[in-house]
Order: C-alpha cells, then structure tokens, then sequence
C-alpha cells in the first residue's frame, strides 16, 4: 500500500458551485482517501508533501492528439492542412515502425507531464507500441483504433481488437474511429459500424476541420455534411467525440445535440494551420459537451494545455466580438472534467474522496500567479507550464521540482527521437533548418 499526502494546499474540485479550499489530502494507492483539515492518521513509510503556496486541482486531460507526431515538430510549418497532409506528413508516415512510434511517444508523454497532462486520447498508427510505452510508465490513455481499408472484413482485425480489449483496464482503454470523412470510403464506415455496434462504443473521427473539406463532402454526399453524413450510417448510435468541429451548420448541432457527442476544439492547431475558428460560444449555449485537444506537434506545435486555453478565449472572443462569451471556469473545465468526459472515464469528475488521483499542484509563489485575486482566473488567463509543480497519475508520481520520476534517461530518450526525426524528414521537401 502506498500513501501520498499533500498538506496545506489550496485545493480546486473543479466541481460545480465548490469553492477554493485549504485542507489536507490523502492519496491510497491510485485513489483519493481523504480531504480533511490536518489529516494526521500516517505511518512512517507516507510521503509527506509540503503543498503550501500550491493549488492542487484535477490534471488536464488532452481528448485530441497523435502523439508521435512529434517527428514532424517545425519541420513542416506555413502550410495548409491539405498540402501538410498530402505533401508532407502522409509520406513520412508512411516509414514509421512500431519502434519508432515507442520512442517517438516517449518524448510526447514527457510534455504531457511538464503541462499537468495526465490523460490523453491518442489516434496514430501502431497503438499497441502507445499502449505498452503508457502501461510501463503508468500512463493514462484512451487509444483510438483506426482500421485501414486494408483491413475491412478482415477476421484478423476483429481478433486483434478482441485481444486489445483483453487488455484495456482503468488506466488504458480503447475505441474505434475513422481518420476523416475524406480519407474514407463506404466499406471502411460499415467495418467500424460492426466494431462499435460489437462494443458498443462512441464513434470518434476528424470533421468540419477546414471550410474545402466541408463542402467537399457535400459535393461527394448529396449535400451532407461530414457529421450528417456519418450520422447516415447511424454512426453515433452510442454517442461519439468528434475533433475539430470548426465548421457547422444547424442540422449539425442538431445531431451532436440529440446523439450526445462531445465536441474536441483544437485551437493551437486549427489557428496555425488557418483552418477557421470553432464556434465555441453557441456550442457551450446549446448544452454540447466540449472538451481541448492539443493535436498533433506536427500541427500545433507544442502540447501544451495551457497555450490551448489562451487560444481558445482569445479566438472565442475574437470571433463573437464579445469579451464575456466564456468564462474561464468554463474554460478550464473544458480542459479538465469535460476532457474525461469525452472520453467516457469514471471516477475522474473532480477532485473527490473515491476517485483516481489524477492530480496537479500549481505554483503559487510565480510572479505570474501574484497577486491572488482569481485563482481561476489567473490560471486560464495567465497560468503557463512553468507553474506545474507536480503531476500524479494513478497516484504515482511522475513529475515533480522540474524532475521526471520514470527511471529512464531523459537524454537517451531525446537522442533516439533525434534520430528517427532525422530518418524520416530525410526526403521532407519542406525541412528547413
């Protein structure tokens, strides 16, 4: 049995109407145990964290990235998503091993923790590689599965998924999904309709990201759009989180509305790549679960929750003209509690006797969280990585004073990126140095 026990902070639930707070909390092995006032009831084998001047609160939860996209970090930038994907990234993907993606989420996972990441949902290629690298490390992941057209009424793909499954467990879990719309014919849509009909699963896919893929599938489909489309195929039949969202029409929200999809905004990568700003504002006011995906560093790029929740207000109230269109508790719950979620995980709705210790504590005594006259406040509208002081998963401690806690050599682990970056931005026509 473990013990953990965080003393003197402030502590944020992110739970509805509940206040800051100042109390002790206790951690037992993976849960929280206790949030009382001077919790004295420890041995000598406890951890004893000093958490003055902190606020400890839920870790963020990343509900859209691939995370072994980090390759392409600045080696492909100012282009459109079309020519990144066609040109570039599609043909450098095509190289990548399972080794690769091991090594190459390594990097990924390390940013996740120096940003208060303690969860992500990851769409790449080689999941099993993502999968072992979040086990040995006591990561917490949702895995998204996208079979090729290669695979369509392969038996071997539903045997696969059936052993995947075998695995998944309350740290890592898995979901099928599509890539897009446009990367998509009718037979991969009725393959994943068997698989999540099979599991009774959300369905999860790219849609609405750039205005040229919108209504290039309305061209395609009689005039539908990509999630009216789907929704043809009665793919959300047990809900879905769509990413990118960015383009909608009324029908649209109509649909996200009755089948109870959750929305991922990816602001960092929709800005850069100038694919549009997503209509937050109205998809709050209509009720629509909305949560922050960093993307992929290929497109963003940097994994960083904290850039993602500037970019979302500044884009939000940039495009309604309107400087109240979200509040920053709403904000920094998209970033939180909407992100688990999306991802349909329990026991991870707030900081709660009970629930898994998922936590963060924030740095107080940086110059950019003083004075204290909103706490929320300051962490959306000035909070940056720097104020991560810790970051618990499961209750394990991964990150902590600027140290990752993984028994691996940071060095060697950058080394090996370096290297299979290099190998596959060889021929990479738009690398500069």
């Amino acid at each position: 049995m473990s013990k953990v026990l965080f003393k003197n902070p402030y502590i944020l639930t992110m739970c509805d109407g509940e206040k800051v707070f100042k109390k002790d909390l206790l951690v037992i092995d993976n849960k929280i145990a206790k949030i009382e006032d001077n919790i004295k009831e420890v041995d000598k084998d406890t951890k004893i964290i000093d958490a003055s001047n902190t606020l400890l609160m839920p870790g963020f939860v990343n509900a859209h990235t691939h995370s072994a996209m980090v390759f392409s970090r600045s080696s492909s930038d100012n282009l459109s998503l079309s020519d990144w994907l066609n040109n570039c990234i599609f043909k450098m993907e095509a190289n990548l091993t399972p080794n690769y993606v091991y090594n190459l989420d390594k990097v990924a996972l390390l940013e996740y923790l120096t940003s208060g990441i303690t969860t992500f949902f990851d769409m790449y290629y080689f999941s099993d590689s993502t999968y072992q690298l979040c086990r040995e490390w006591g990561f917490r992941s949702n895995i998204l599965l996208c079979p090729s057209a290669a695979s369509v009424n392969d038996d071997e793909f539903f045997k696969d998924a059936d052993e995947l499954f075998n695995k998944s467990d309350d740290l890592n879990s898995f979901k099928f999904g599509l890539h897009a719309e446009y990367t998509t014919n009718v037979d991969d849509i009725n393959f994943v309709k068997k698989l999540i009909d099979k599991y009774h699963l959300p369905f999860s896919s790219h849609v609405c990201e750039t205005k040229n893929e919108t209504e290039g599938c309305k061209k395609r489909h009689n005039n539908l759009s990509p999630i009216e489309y789907f929704n043809s195929f009665d793919m959300f039949k047990y809900g879905g989180t769509l990413f990118h969202c960015v383009y909608l029409n009324d029908n649209d929200f109509k649909i996200l509305k009755e089948k109870n999809i959750s929305v991922v905004t990816c602001p960092g990568s929709n800005g850069k790549l100038a694919s549009g700003i997503a209509p937050i504002k109205r998809l709050v006011d209509e009720g629509i679960n909305v949560a922050i995906g960093t993307d992929g560093a290929g497109s963003n790029n940097c994994l960083d929750m904290f850039k993602e929740m500037h970019l979302l207000y500044s884009f939000s109230k940039i495009k309604e003209e309107d400087p109240c269109s979200l509040k920053a508790f709403d904000i920094l719950k998209m970033a939180t509690l909407n992100g688990a979620k999306a991802l349909g995980l329990k026991n991870l709705d707030g900081i709660k006797v009970g629930n898994y210790a998922d936590i963060i504590l924030i740095d107080l005594l940086k110059p950019n969280m003083q004075p204290i006259n909103n706490l929320i406040s300051n962490l959306v509208y000035s909070g940056s990585k720097d104020n991560i002081k810790l970051t618990m998963i499961n209750g394990k401690i991964l990150y902590y004073k600027n140290e990752f806690l993984i028994n691996e050599n940071i060095s060697d682990i950058y080394e090996k990126a370096q290297q299979i970056s290099d190998i596959l931005n060889k021929d990479n026509i738009y690398k500069t140095n």
